[in-house]
């Protein structure tokens, strides 16, 4: 019963608003030139973008006249986003598995690109009535779903400011509208990619080619500046500088023209003769029109005679389209540009579908034939009250013979955009509408099943959802309303004859890591002519080779700067290195200083010519002294031997023994015992071999002061004297040794700094101090005992070991007198061949100079081997 009222209500409703509608008129605006209407139970509507117009500003004195035909300038490629969105309803109205049993219709307007346009054309959504009649529901059909527009932001903005009173989705094929403080939280659906991806791939894309010296040319709107703001931070983080950012002012009324061209001029000027040859272009869908416009103006004034080619990086939002007019102009300029592009698939179909397009076969688009007569040339008999003059249109025109700045038949990103939302739209209601159906069953009669859907549940199933298109694609839309879609890179080839060709030549993966996001085909892209086929440079100077570094020039921008070498010690292995560093501790710099080149392990090696010579000098000194002691040893009872003070002579022959062999430690990769021993044994057993000489040289002396009569010395004369010089000159330098080895003792170390090839495997001394206290001690056992012989050079005959003591002594001190600077002046193995010679050359000095006469006399002298001999004196 309550159901029967309810209905009885409802229709004595729609028949008094009919009875109304008829009795009434109303003031409406003026109508819309160009509509596209299709019935259906659920209406998408749309807002394109195919033209505006060229008028004369108006007054508010009085009403504004209707725009006429004649003042509409279209931008024939645009026509192609509404035949994407006719050719998505098509599908889905054939496909059974989406909407059963229910129509999907559109009604679509144009923007007409201004606020006015916009406005009234939402608000004939809105009305569901012929009649210009905002929230007056009276139709059964024509239930407005959701919207699918605008193409530019600024358009976008207008219809979200509507639709949000409404809680109407809408899906946007463009970029997004610029929020503020006024309008937070629009409910928006952004079906390309996002604006951020955008500006991260151009950005990619410039470091990639090392393009750091780029011009920027934006529109002067919202959104220009908002892309301006945005970039610049981001860029100049990176390295990428500004020769200069141009605004390309809009114009609305033809007053407006002659300031715009001017100002097209001097911007032109600018942009075609700078050292920059990148230009950074970001604007609407017809900012490619008004680009042209600038090229234009280029070529033909006097002072851009000499302009450079430019490499043009476009926005996704930049359609490469043209005006009617424009149809002849050299577009050359912009050959070899690459564009961001939201990425799509050609769908099966859609080519013939816009093949067998024509203004005979398409019922209610009432775009096609304004977009029929300008693209082609022509005008529609019907059309002119008085006889056609120029081309007449027969409507069987090839849309395929159309240049590509015009019309083209494959498919492009905003069409893919469109054809997307509207499958999301189409999703969305199949999936409301299934739910609906799982928590309660109507009965429903005719058509009326679907009056008063609530559609603001959409935002419900618009989020979130996901499906694959008839491209194969998947579509999905995010919680915050954004569809999860990539970026394609194509290249623009434009031949003689103005006709354009694609090529895909990479993308933009919002999934990969930031580093990895750009992939890139390089050998897939045309350059300009004028490059030459090379890869253009576009740096503000020259890139600083590898051993040089950057310094920014004082007042300019930082990619402008000079090329400075790296200081000594210093490498850049890199371009365009900011600063020079030093290398690692193990490595040194190259000779031109971009490199850093593994140091050599250096220590004094047996395997080395100079350590195998001083090997061998060592071993055969050894055992010179070993067949020395041998022979001593032998004729041990010969006066000679006996009037030496034997004990002394053999310690004095195994201390130079040891002395010599000591000189081994030195040779080879040093390791902890033999640092421990190397320096303490030196210092001990030469010593000891100096005390040997010293207690002889007192011997001598001593002897000779005993011979006078009455001496006193006679009771020092003996044995005793000797050994007790020699342990007690031994035992200090002993105790020496002790405290240092106790202290501070040597050991390993490697030394990276004093050789700049070389890493010197040494052993630090520990204790500087006790080192040159063992030397000096020795020194100054050696200059005693040079002192004492030299006073006893002039003793007779039997006491002539003196002279040779004062020989070898001087031999001695000559060497280590000569051996500090040598061994401060040197580094490496060197400084330890040095000290290896001095042991050496000092051991050799007391061998040769006391024994060697000795020798003479026992082997080759023998009958002066006598008692005789010995005691005869000097005459």
């Amino acid at each position: 019963m309550v159901v029967l009222v309810v209905l009885l209500l409802k229709l004595i409703s729609y028949n008094a608003c009919q009875a109304h509608i008829g009795k009434c008129r109303l003031q409406s605006p003026h109508r819309p030139l160009q509509t596209y209407h299709q019935p259906g139970e659920f209406l998408i509507g749309g807002i394109a973008y195919h033209g505006g117009f060229l008028s004369s500003a108006a007054t508010l004195t009085e009403e504004p006249p209707p725009a006429l035909p004649e003042e509409l300038v279209v931008l024939p490629k645009l026509y192609q986003h509404i035949v994407a969105l006719a050719f998505a309803v098509k599908e889905i109205n054939e496909d059974p598995q989406i909407l059963p049993n229910i129509t999907l219709g559109f009604h679509l307007y144009d923007s007409y690109n201004n606020a006015r346009s916009t406005y009234l054309a939402i608000l004939l959504l809105l009305s569901r009535v012929e009649k210009f009649v905002p929230n007056y529901i009276c139709d059964v059909e024509n239930n407005l779903a959701g919207v699918i527009g605008g193409l530019d932001s600024e358009i976008s903005f207008y219809v979200a400011t509507v639709l949000d009173i409404y809680k109407i989705p809408q899906l946007i094929y463009g970029s997004a509208p610029v929020m503020n403080d006024k309008s937070p939280g629009l409910p928006f659906y952004q079906m390309a990619a996002s604006e951020a991806l955008q500006h991260e791939g151009i950005l990619s894309l410039l470091l990639h080619f090392r393009w750091t010296w780029i011009g920027v040319i934006a529109m002067d709107n919202e959104n220009g500046e908002r892309f301006v703001q945005t970039i610049s931070p981001m860029f100049t983080k990176s390295g990428v500088c500004f020769e200069f950012i141009e605004r390309i002012p809009n114009f609305s009324f033809l007053s407006e023209v002659a300031d715009m061209l001017q100002q097209g001029a001097t911007i032109s000027q600018k942009i075609f003769i700078s050292n920059a040859k990148v230009v950074v272009a970001s604007g609407e869908s017809y900012s490619m029109a008004t680009f042209m416009v600038l090229s234009h103006i280029s070529k033909h004034d006097d002072k851009t005679k000499y302009v450079k080619s430019k490499v043009w990086i476009t926005t996704a939002q930049v359609e490469f389209a043209t005006f009617v007019f424009q149809r002849y102009w050299d577009a050359g300029i912009f050959n070899g540009a690459i564009s961001f592009e939201i990425h799509f698939r050609n769908l099966p179909g859609f080519h013939q579908y816009v093949l067998h397009r024509n203004p005979s076969s398409t019922d209610g688009d009432g775009f096609i034939r304004e977009f029929w007569q300008q693209a082609f040339e022509c005008v529609f008999p019907e059309n002119t009250a008085d006889k056609a003059e120029g081309n007449i249109c027969t409507g069987e025109e090839k849309l395929e013979n159309l240049p590509g700045s015009l019309f083209e038949m494959s498919m492009t990103g905003h069409s893919y955009s469109i054809h997307s939302a509207v499958y999301a739209m189409a999703h969305a209601l199949h999936a409301m509408s299934t739910a609906r159906l799982r928590h309660r069953r109507m009965v429903y009669r005719g058509r009326g099943k679907n009056l008063n859907q609530p559609f603001w549940q959409l935002h419900h199933f618009l989020r979130s959802i996901s499906f694959n298109n008839s491209a194969g694609d998947v579509v999905f839309i995010n919680q915050n309303g954004e569809a999860e879609s990539s970026l394609d890179i194509i290249n623009c080839i434009i031949f003689a004859n103005q006709s354009l060709h694609r090529v895909r030549v990479g993308r933009i993966d919002p999934q990969a890591p930031p580093d990895q996001s750009l992939l890139l085909d390089e050998d897939a892209i045309t350059w300009h002519s004028w490059f030459n086929q090379s890869q253009p440079l576009s740096v503000c100077t020259e890139r600083c080779l590898p051993g040089s570094s950057k310094k920014v020039k004082e007042g300019q921008p930082p990619c402008c700067y000079d090329c400075i070498p790296c200081a000594e010690g210093k490498i850049a292995n890199q371009y365009d290195m900011n600063d020079c560093h030093k290398c690692p501790d193990k490595d040194y710099p190259s000779k031109n200083r971009d490199a850093c080149l593994p140091k050599d392990i250096s220590f004094l090696s047996y395997e080395e010519p100079l350590g195998i010579s001083l090997a061998c000098c060592s071993l055969s000194l050894s055992l010179i002294t070993s067949l020395v002691l041998g022979t001593f040893i032998k004729h041990h009872d010969t006066p000679i031997v006996i009037a030496n003070n034997r004990n002394l002579t053999y310690t004095l022959l195994i201390s130079l023994l040891l002395c010599f062999l000591c000189a081994l430690l030195f040779i080879g990769r040093p390791e902890k015992v033999t640092c421990l021993l190397r320096q303490t044994a030196f210092g001990y057993i030469f010593s000891t071999a100096v005390s040997c000489v010293l207690a002889k040289t007192f011997t001598v002396v001593l002897a000779f002061m005993a011979t006078k009569p009455e001496s006193r010395m006679r009771k020092w004369v003996g044995k005793g004297l000797g050994h007790s010089i020699l342990i007690s000159c031994s035992i200090v330098q002993a105790g020496i040794c002790t405290v240092w080895l106790a202290t501070s003792p040597p050991y390993p170390d490697v030394d990276m700094h004093s050789v700049r090839e070389e890493i010197i495997l040494e052993c630090n001394e520990g204790s500087v101090t006790m080192f040159y206290c063992v030397l000096i001690y020795m020194s100054c056992l050696a200059t005693v005992s040079f002192a004492v012989a030299f006073l006893a050079r002039k003793l007779p005959d039997s006491f002539n070991e003196a002279k040779f003591i004062t020989f070898s002594m001087l031999v001695f001190c000559s060497v280590w007198l000569s051996f500090i600077p040598s061994y401060l002046s040197t580094k490496g193995k060197y400084m330890v061949a040095v000290e290896i010679f001095s042991i050496l050359a000092s051991g050799v000095g007391l061998l040769g100079c006391i024994f060697s006469p000795k020798c003479y006399i026992i082997i080759l002298r023998p009958e002066l081997n006598n008692r005789e001999q010995l005691i005869r004196k000097k005459k």
